[in-house]
């Protein structure tokens, strides 16, 4: 029985495929990439070059995110740091002004 199910869906897959190909796009597209698969196969030499270039752009901007992600991370923390005392020397500030607003308040009332 799983025998012939494999062999219904390999017919169907070749079936829709062929059905498929009454696309002028799609046969220009499978045409194109059937072309690129055989420069990839007549040039292997060429196509492991490509494939280690990318590999090593690849490469080289996974270490740019590192970076960029290791100093986002280091401001997050200068900020966790900052930002308590940033916030008390504001209510410090703020304290002060309003005590000095209370006595300036004070001198009018007299």
């Amino acid at each position: 029985m799983s025998n012939k199910f494999w062999k219904g869906m390999l017919l169907g897959a070749i079936a829709g495929g062929a059905l498929t190909l009454f696309d002028k796009e799609t046969r220009q597209a499978m045409k194109e990439n059937g072309q690129k698969a055989a420069e990839l196969i007549k040039n292997p030499k060429q196509t492991y070059e490509h494939v280690k270039e990318a590999a090593i752009q690849i490469k080289t901007i996974v270490e740019q995110v590192n970076d960029d992600l290791s100093y986002i991370t280091e401001k997050v923390d200068e900020l966790r740091e900052t930002t308590p005392q940033v916030t008390k020397i504001l209510k410090e500030t703020k304290h002060a002004f309003s005590k000095d607003a209370d006595i300036e308040e004070e001198d009018w009332e007299l």
